[in-house]
């Protein structure tokens, strides 16, 4: 490892699993899949200009005599000790880099992304890109990690019930934080309780070999699982930080809170501050005092982290506002699971007056509680205008549930996108939430 170390080092710190994004320098490594082999493009790869290529054991290209090839038993163990020799051997100020590690069923990107915006304004910050959570995203993102960084997050999602204990041994995060526990990945995980214990291996770390958590101690699942652990928290919270969420409107659709001036205190002699964002969603405000509560604690103003929550601007179809030509857009279209469609449905709710439009993707991978969770999803439904939903999971739903009057089935994403054109929908203010796997993003260019 020391050896490769030396050559990854000589790359610049360039490293790239895809050989198609060659430009000159890099350390490729040549991963093995389900459906792809990188080992069959690592000569291509040495060839388009990678200094050098990390193949597996047996392959053709291990038999090339090819100076620049590393030959070694498994690719992907390979990249992951490598970004754990990377990330134990980075040092600020004499001391090993810090590195804050967040998980949870929702809102793990956002609270990332805001986390990085607020310790912006004092650090050299390195944060995983965009979702890229996994056991090949995560040793890529540390890798990332530059002599000048001075603090990492490094975001952890998780299918299975020892995903995180896998990356939490590879990024070795000295905080951590789940954002919350909820029903997700059922078919993977097996239950909520299963939900539970897959995210506290983060918890088990930090207590075995951290500092502390970030806990929202206004979660009682996140509060217990702190307890039982016994570890060291750091709380906040929108009623433990006497936060008020602004009601939003069609004047201020974004979210819009009032924080108490030192957060956390017991005095009652604090003045509110004001936090405007460009979030949409109550929900979200819990994100944001995550965000604020990992600022102080490491030495960042109030003043600079609400300016820097007010700078951040969503992206990736999370958590956004578009106000188009013709109607208001609510897009939270990335991913859903049943807990993160009800906050959704519960906010927009609250959002607007007027005629609404809820444009709603089946939710994956929830195994045998599948039918029952799209059942709930229908009976929350009564209030909106009119809602379109899609996917065979609704279908079933609905089969058993009944077609409400103010509900429209549709087989895809595509399907619902021809009639919305045919409509030529107008004046509505309209949410587009769904799972990954329904690709709600189609139906935009046609409100």
């Amino acid at each position: 490892m020391e050896e490769l170390y030396k050559k990854y080092l000589s790359c610049g710190g360039v490293v790239t699993t895809d050989s198609r994004a060659i430009k000159g320098g890099e350390m490729f490594f040549a991963l093995k899949g389900e459906n792809f082999d990188g080992n069959a493009y690592a000569l291509k790869a040495l060839e388009s200009g990678a200094s050098f290529a990390v193949v597996n054991d047996g392959s053709e290209a291990a038999s090339s005599g090819d100076p620049r090839v590393i030959v070694v038993p498994d690719t992907l163990v390979a990249l992951q000790g490598l970004a754990r020799w990377h990330r134990e051997h980075t040092m600020v100020d004499g001391k090993r880099l810090t590195i804050v590690g967040l998980t949870g069923t929702n809102g793990k990107t956002t609270t990332k992304e805001l986390i990085r915006s607020v310790l912006s304004k004092k650090y050299a910050v390195t944060a995983t890109e965009g979702n890229l959570n996994n056991d090949i995203g995560v040793p890529l993102s540390l890798l990332k990690i530059r002599p000048e960084t001075q603090i990492a997050v490094i975001e952890m999602g998780a299918n299975h019930p020892d995903d995180i204990a896998h990356l939490v041994a590879v990024s070795e995060p000295d905080y951590g934080l789940i954002t919350n526990v909820g029903k997700a990945h059922l078919l993977g995980f097996g239950s909520f309780d299963g939900v539970k214990k897959a995210k506290g291996q983060l918890y088990d770390y930090i207590k075995a070999h951290g500092k502390a958590v970030f806990l929202n101690m206004d979660d009682p699942d996140l509060t217990g699982m702190a307890k039982e652990r016994g570890l060291e928290t750091i709380g906040y919270g929108p009623d433990f930080w006497r936060t008020i969420v602004l009601p939003s409107d069609s004047a201020h659709p974004f979210l819009r809170m009032a924080i108490p001036d030192k957060p956390g205190s017991v005095s009652e002699d604090e003045n509110l501050m004001a936090v405007e964002t460009r979030l949409v969603g109550s929900y979200n405000a819990v994100n944001v005092l995550a965000a604020v509560a990992v600022g102080l604690h490491f030495g960042v103003s109030l003043d600079d982290a609400l300016q820097a929550v007010a700078s951040y601007e969503p992206s990736n179809n999370r958590s956004q506002m578009l106000l188009t030509a013709k109607n208001s857009v609510i897009v939270d279209a990335y991913n859903a699971n049943p807990t993160s469609m009800a906050a959704a449905l519960d906010n927009f709710a609250n959002v607007s007056e007027g005629k609404k439009l809820a444009l709603l993707g089946s939710m994956g991978e929830l195994g045998a509680d599948s039918v029952d969770e799209h059942r709930a999803i229908v009976r929350r439904l009564g209030g909106i205008s009119s809602v379109c939903l899609v996917g065979e999971e609704f279908r079933k739903a609905l089969e058993l549930e009944g077609t409400p009057e103010n509900v429209k089935w549709f087989e895809s994403s595509a399907a619902l996108a021809e009639e919305l054109k045919a409509l030529k929908v107008s004046g509505y203010t309209i949410l587009v939430k769904g799972s990954r796997s329904q690709q709600m993003e189609k139906v935009i260019p046609e409100l």
